[in-house]
């Protein structure tokens, strides 16, 4: 005895239901749009599978039998069914996502992140927004456990990953207010003759840039305290501790410390720069990281870079820019 497969394809049972409707296979090829053999070859491969005959061959026009009408009957409400599921996966896509999972910085993260959920909101049903060090979220992207990475260091192969600059923001240094009639510096240099420099731990990648920076501009500060996060590191600028190299979408991070906080100049300099990536896998959520990109330039540009002027007017004037436009300034100097 034949067994009957559970499956029912797509294709044969529009088929079936264009000849139980027209009672003509000439009818049904003309309406699907394929030639009556292609049209009998999908009712022979829907009874094939289903292991039972569903029309009646004696009678002329063609008829469905017991069991044809059976499949005629819900037939109807399976191909809708498929249909509305088509439509739901194609306005998916084309919106963007159900559920959207993003990786980022921590500074990005507390900085731009909320900004970026708001603007957000009516494209992504779902959104996750996790944060962590730029390795980390790497490896959280290449095992899928990221559908999107913000970094600050493109580490991946470029073969699986699309990467897209997004934008740069200038190293700072970060000093302590000091009440009227103290001292008042001028420089890093000058803050560093008077206080010991608060360092981001070397597992991050700031932390490896910065000490590449300080290296650079020859400047010699004994390792006393490091951090893994801004906040503590910051809170102790503000206390008066010792000063520390950072960057602008770090001290929004921290902003409850900006009261006492000054910025002084770093020379400039290529390595004085911190750039941005969107990585996503090659091939996968480009609308999607295409508008991420673009909401994240405008966020920066319009929103944050007035905040943080108002609240640290010693900040330079030109503290983020695009990717090239600021790589190849600071290149040309």
């Amino acid at each position: 005895m034949r067994t009957s497969n559970s499956s029912v394809d797509l294709r044969a049972l529009h088929a079936f239901v264009a000849v139980c409707e027209t009672k003509s296979m000439t009818e049904a090829a003309r309406i699907l749009g394929v030639s009556q053999s292609a049209v009998s070859q999908l009712i022979a491969a829907l009874e094939r599978d289903q292991g039972v005959s569903l029309f009646d061959r004696d009678f002329r026009p063609v008829r469905p039998n017991a069991a044809g009408r059976v499949l005629f009957e819900q037939a109807g409400d399976l191909l809708e069914h498929a249909q509305a599921v088509a439509q739901n996966v194609r306005a998916a896509a084309k919106a963007g996502v159900a559920g959207l999972r993003i990786g980022c910085v921590d500074s990005y993260a507390a900085a731009v992140g909320p900004h970026l959920v708001r603007s957000l909101s009516d494209r992504v049903q779902d959104l996750s927004l996790w944060s962590g060090l730029t390795p980390i979220l790497s490896e959280q992207l290449a095992n899928r456990e990221l559908d999107l990475a913000i970094c600050t260091e493109a580490a991946l192969d470029p073969k699986r990953v699309a990467l897209r600059p997004l934008f740069s923001e200038c190293l700072v240094a970060a000093v302590p207010n000091r009440a009227t009639g103290q001292k008042k510096y001028r420089d890093i240099r000058d803050a560093l003759s008077d206080l010991p420099l608060l360092r981001y731990t070397g597992r991050s990648v700031i932390g490896q840039q910065i000490e590449r920076l300080i290296t650079h501009l020859n400047i010699y500060a004994p390792r006393r305290y490091e951090f893994d996060d801004t906040d503590p590191l910051l809170s102790l600028v503000a206390a008066g501790v010792g000063c520390a190299v950072t960057s602008p979408l770090c001290l929004w991070q921290s902003r409850c410390h900006l009261a006492d906080i000054s910025v002084v100049p770093i020379a400039p300099t290529r390595l004085g720069h911190r750039h941005f990536f969107l990585m996503t896998r090659q091939g996968e959520w480009s609308d999607i990281a295409e508008a991420v990109a673009h909401e994240s330039v405008q966020i920066v540009r319009d929103t944050l870079t007035p905040l943080l002027h108002a609240a640290l007017p010693s900040l330079p004037a030109k503290i983020f820019d695009s990717y090239t436009t600021c790589f190849e300034a600071v290149g040309s100097r």
